[in-house]
């Protein structure tokens, strides 16, 4: 066989997300797209805020030599430097520059993370439900994945990870406001963490990393405000990225920061700018960088996902679905009428509903369905949800 073992059992393996979309675009070329409700891909089709039409014109017309070169591999200093200002403000902790590197996305901002961190065999906790793609990450980089439950409202169970954490643990990854789930974890519980993290590390005789995963930061509902991290623990680092905030998924630009006390933060800034290199990123799209260098402070409209979730919310309430109104994110993540959640997929599909079983972020018992589509596509999806759910209690 050409391709190697590894690659063909992943590909088997392949994320559930995708399956669905794929899925999604076959059903659409059969009955129409204006037939079909898909809620698979995290996909936003909110336009970028205004104002980044008006940057970007100004930046593609600068003609200037050099414009187009190699930077530093952690990209433009000033730019950082525009990040960096604005998330002192959130984390509450000045940051500078030179604690900061732009990555291509969070993906490649997590791959840089793992690549500098890892040594082969070592575990990260992963928080169930987790976005399936950290455990491929991990792989890139010898690591392996190590899952732990939340409650059942899908906050911290510290009491879980603190039964997971050995000698192998290498680091956590938090990921709020959540995919799939829309929690935002609390601050206190945040510090809680990061005091079980600091013992855990004196009692094993090494420093275990809280990872944040941060792209929806700024999508939230409902008054809820998204807790520093930095403050939380010491030996943290936050990647995010410009996808979801600035509608820009496409466009590949994200960035990482450590907290300013870090741990050997001198040589762990330097082997994560080696692996921004040596990963084949190089650096950050140019292009990229000096346009959201001017964006720091505009963001999509995000009243817009306030009302689709009120519509979806509403919708799943009188079809007579259990879940969590999210607060965060533009996710939604309701349980399962029956217990095969893979098998309630296919229920929705027969309605030409297309959804994510919760099986593919490691929470069998649960769907997801994303609300980053049209206000039509969500409405006229009603009768299909209602449909679903009677033949699902009909099964039982």
């Amino acid at each position: 066989m050409a391709i190697s073992e590894k690659m063909r059992l992943f590909g088997q393996k392949s994320s559930w997300i995708r399956k669905m979309f794929e899925e999604g675009a076959k059903m659409k070329a059969a009955y129409g797209a204006e037939n079909v409700c898909d809620f698979s891909l995290g996909n936003p089709d909110l336009p970028p805020p205004p104002k980044f039409s008006e940057v970007i014109r100004k930046v593609v017309a600068d003609e200037r030599p050099g414009v187009h070169s190699y930077m530093p591999n952690g990209g433009y200093p000033w730019v950082r430097e525009a990040i960096a200002a604005r998330m002192s403000a959130e984390q509450g902790v000045t940051v500078t520059q030179a604690e900061m590197l732009l990555t291509c996305g969070a993906a490649g901002g997590l791959n840089v993370v793992f690549k500098a961190l890892l040594n082969p065999g070592e575990e990260v906790i992963l928080l169930a439900p987790y976005f399936v793609e950290y455990n491929f990450y991990l792989d890139n980089h010898g690591g392996t994945g190590r899952v732990v439950n939340t409650d059942a409202d899908f906050s911290l169970d510290l009491e879980a990870i603190k039964a997971a954490i050995s000698a192998k643990t290498k680091a956590i990854i938090v990921n709020s406001p959540n995919n799939p789930t829309g929690q935002i974890y609390s601050a206190e519980s945040l510090a809680a963490l990061g005091k079980l993290l600091a013992e855990a590390g004196k009692r094993y005789g090494t420093t275990i990393f809280l990872i944040a995963d941060e792209p929806y930061r700024k999508i939230i509902f409902d008054d809820n405000t998204v807790p520093s991290i930095f403050k939380a623990y010491r030996n943290s680092i936050v990647v995010s990225s410009y996808s979801k905030d600035l509608s820009l998924p496409g466009e590949r630009i994200g960035y990482l920061a450590v907290h300013p006390e870090i741990d050997d933060k001198a040589a762990l800034l330097d082997a994560m700018t080696l692996a921004n290199r040596i990963l084949g990123f190089v650096n950050a799209p140019a292009l990229m960088q000096r346009v959201v260098a001017e964006l720091q402070d505009v963001t999509v409209d995000t009243e817009v996902y306030a009302r689709r979730r009120e519509t979806f919310c509403a919708i799943l309430r009188e079809a007579g679905y259990d879940f969590l109104a999210p607060r965060g994110a533009f996710y939604i993540f309701p349980k399962s009428p029956i217990p095969d959640d893979v098998q309630f997929i296919a229920m929705l599909q027969e309605e030409k509903i297309l959804a994510v079983p919760g099986t593919g972020f490691g929470a069998p018992g649960y769907f997801r369905l994303v609300f980053c589509v049209g206000d039509e596509v969500i409405r006229r999806s009603a009768e299909g949800f209602k449909r679903a759910m009677a033949k699902a209690r009909k099964s039982l």
